[in-house]
């Protein structure tokens, strides 16, 4: 049996890990702390998920401190409550108001923090989401860097904060981001922001534009069912039928009383 050299075998057990890793629909990168986003179309607002696996075998993730775009800022944020976490959000002041939309904003959310109590903190295999609706989103093509600070019970921290570089190899450190797209057209775009307000229990000016069209479109459906030459007919068929019907009856009674 032949045997092979010691960094042979290692190199074969790293393939093999990669490997197995890749079936189970995971790669070394899948420990990173990722951003995804329910849309990156500009003008619409998103919730963005941030999804945050413990890289430590011996300590547990109790903090996380995330850090919004502050030259395309967002004029709305919020967060979904995460059991055993709270969240604080630190609005600062611009330094120079922002055009969004028909207004302009001079502050903003920066930074979201989350702190874990000691019974709800990332366990050692174990990941969290955390999910933040932000809007509106800036214009297509704008890199949206939003990085990361993990902390963990023994006192470390990671700093997921690097930015990626197309056509570079990908940093050690990456650190979340979202590229926005085309926007879509303006009525599309009202019926998305009303769905997704309802979704998430937010509300934004985007969604109550959607309403009144879908109103107005049950009303003239309406109406016109109402005053539609098949309803009419019905009705006259309907009418017809019965003075067939009593007509029968009394052509059936006649002969009775004649004998």
């Amino acid at each position: 049996m032949t045997t092979l050299p010691p960094r042979w075998a290692t190199a074969g057990s790293a393939l093999l890990l990669a490997t197995g890793l890749t079936a189970l629909g995971l790669s070394p990168a899948a420990a990173h702390v990722t951003a995804s986003s329910t849309t990156t179309a500009a003008e619409e607002w998103a919730r963005i998920t941030f999804t945050v696996p413990n890289e430590s075998d011996t300590a547990s993730t109790d903090r996380l401190e995330l850090q919004l775009p502050a030259a395309t800022p967002f004029s709305s944020v919020r967060v979904q409550p995460v059991e055993g976490w709270t969240a604080e959000l630190t609005e600062e002041e611009l330094p120079e108001p922002v055009q969004i939309g028909e207004g302009a904003i001079t502050t903003a959310v920066t930074t979201i923090t989350w702190t874990a109590d000691a019974e709800h903190a990332i366990a050692p295999d174990e990941f969290q989401t955390f999910t933040v609706s932000a809007g509106p989103l800036p214009a297509e093509g704008t890199t949206l860097v939003m990085p990361v600070s993990q902390s963990y019970t023994d006192g470390r921290t990671v700093a997921w904060d690097e930015p990626a570089v197309e056509g570079e190899e990908e940093p050690q450190r990456p650190a979340p981001s979202l590229t926005t797209t085309a926007a879509r057209s303006q009525g599309h775009a009202h019926a998305h922001g009303a769905g997704e307000s309802s979704a998430d229990g937010s509300s934004h000016a985007a969604s109550s534009t959607g309403t009144p069209a879908a109103e107005s479109s049950s009303a003239e459906a309406s109406s016109s069912e109402e005053t539609s030459p098949v309803g009419a007919l019905t009705w006259v068929a309907l009418v017809a039928g019965v003075l067939g019907l009593v007509a029968g009856v009394v052509a059936l009674l006649r002969p009775r009383r004649a004998g």
